[in-house]
C-alpha cells in the first residue's frame, strides 16, 4: 500500500464534504499563524534559529552561538509570521466578509507567509553550507518566492468580479 502525501488526505476531505479546496484552505489558514506563532517562541526559548550579530540595544546573547548579541529573530518570526499574518487572516474573513471569494484568505497567508519570511531572513543566521545561500539570498527567501507567486495567483483568482447568483 502506497503512503499518503501530507495533501492527499485534505484533498479527500474536501471532496469527501463536497467542499471546495479553497474554501478549505480559507477556513484553515488563519490556524496556521497560531502554531507557526507558537513554534518560534519555542525556538526562541530553545536558544534555536537565532539572528545575525546586531548592536541594537534589545540584541540578545543566545550562549550557543557565542558571546555577541544578536537579533532575536524567532520573535520577529512569530510577530509577524504567526501575530500579524493571524490578525490579518481574521479580519479578511469577519471584517472583510471574504470568504465568498475562496481562495483570497489563503492566498493571503500564502503571500504573506513568503512575504514575512523573506524580511525575517534578513536578519536571521543563515546556513552558510546550503547551497541556496549566497550573498543576500538564503535558502528561506529562496523556497519562499513560490509561495509568494502561488499566494499572489490565488489572490489574483479570487479578486476577480463574483458571478451574480
Amino acid at each position: 500500500m502506497a503512503s499518503l502525501t501530507l495533501t492527499e488526505p485534505v484533498i479527500l476531505f474536501a471532496r469527501s464534504q463536497s467542499i471546495s479546496i479553497l474554501r478549505l484552505g480559507d477556513l484553515t489558514a488563519p490556524a496556521a499563524p497560531i502554531g507557526i506563532f507558537l513554534v518560534r517562541i519555542a525556538n526562541f526559548i530553545n536558544g534555536e534559529l537565532w539572528g545575525r550579530p546586531t548592536l541594537l540595544p534589545w540584541g540578545i546573547v543566545f550562549p550557543a552561538a557565542g558571546p555577541l548579541p544578536r537579533h532575536p529573530s524567532q520573535i520577529y518570526e512569530a510577530l509577524t509570521e504567526g501575530a500579524i499574518l493571524f490578525v490579518l487572516c481574521w479580519w479578511l474573513i469577519h471584517t472583510r466578509k471574504e470568504l465568498k471569494r475562496p481562495g483570497l484568505v489563503a492566498g493571503t497567508f500564502t503571500a504573506g507567509y513568503g512575504i514575512a519570511r523573506s524580511f525575517c531572513e534578513l536578519y536571521r543566521e543563515p546556513d552558510y553550507n546550503h547551497w541556496a545561500t549566497f550573498g543576500p539570498m538564503t535558502a528561506g527567501i529562496l523556497y519562499s518566492l513560490p509561495m509568494i507567486v502561488l499566494g499572489a495567483i490565488l489572490i489574483a483568482r479570487a479578486r476577480r468580479p463574483l458571478e451574480a447568483a
